[in-house]
């Protein structure tokens, strides 16, 4: 089983940065793929970023250029790096991790005002 817990939503106004974070617990190994989706209301969840290596990484073409993700070297924690921030970003940000199965966190909102 893997826990993943994720931290750093909230309010902010347009053009402002935010700094997604998700820890994943229980597992005895390194998690080969992690990343963040997000749901807007009304919407389908849809991928954000997904991290398999610094040199694998994709990204939404929405968020490109603007949002980067990252991972602690040797841990099983992701970070989103959202700047440039757009209302059209206002969603809960979900982490994910595959790791056998799919797992996912809880999720947390991120509300952009204009």
């Amino acid at each position: 089983q893997v826990q993943l817990v994720e931290s750093g939503g909230g309010l902010v106004q347009a053009g402002g940065s935010l700094r997604l974070s998700c820890a994943a617990s229980g597992t005895i190994a390194t998690i080969n793929a992690m990343g963040w989706y997000r749901q807007a209301p009304g919407k389908q969840r849809m991928m954000v970023a997904t991290y398999t290596s610094k040199t694998n990484t994709k990204y939404a073409d929405s968020v490109k250029d603007r949002f980067t993700i990252s991972r602690a070297n040797a841990s099983n924690t992701v970070y989103l790096q959202m700047n440039s921030l757009k209302p059209e970003d206002t969603a809960v940000y979900y982490c994910y991790a595959w790791y056998g199965n799919d797992y996912w966190g809880q999720g947390t909102q991120v509300t952009v005002s204009s």
